[in-house]
């Protein structure tokens, strides 16, 4: 079926859909204290575990003098904790404080409760059709990048 908003294209719709869904799981947020760009920083750490800043940036797409801002703020609403690296003592390790689990809780349950309610909306089949939608969304985003972002390049 053709989107009036997208190019017609698969990809078109489909990029049209993901960006309208994120939308509208970012307007549940609960807790408007962090920036979205702390709060995915947040949950790159709740998701993967400690980790340098180096690693950080690395995960989330971004240059480390971008991280070191994302990270002084996040520690100084006390939402982080920098810890001595044990085996280089030129680097930190950046884990998440009790404050920052906490945050990540209450965004998580606000848009599961919206998400779930939606989703009751469905028929099964159609929940059966997005739950495959879903491994394949995880397919391609588990496919490595082959080239650097157009609006990254230098």
């Amino acid at each position: 079926m053709h989107s009036p908003y997208g190019d017609g294209s698969l990809s078109g719709d489909l990029s049209l859909a993901v960006v309208r869904l994120a939308r509208r799981l970012r307007g549940r947020r609960e807790n408007k204290l962090v920036s979205l760009t702390q709060l995915s920083a947040l949950y790159t750490l709740h998701h993967e575990g400690p980790m340098t800043p180096g690693a950080l940036a690395a995960a989330e797409r971004v240059r480390p003098p971008s991280m070191t801002r994302v990270i002084a703020s996040l520690s100084d609403l006390g939402m982080i904790k920098r810890e001595p690296h044990p085996t280089d003592g030129r680097q930190a390790i950046v884990t998440l404080s009790a404050s920052g689990v906490e945050v990540i809780k209450e965004e998580l349950a606000a848009r599961e409760a919206w998400l779930s309610d939606r989703l009751r909306e469905l028929t099964p089949s159609e929940r059966d059709t997005l739950r495959e939608g879903v491994q394949i969304f995880n397919k391609i985003l588990n496919q490595p990048d082959t080239e650097i972002p157009r609006s990254r390049a230098i």
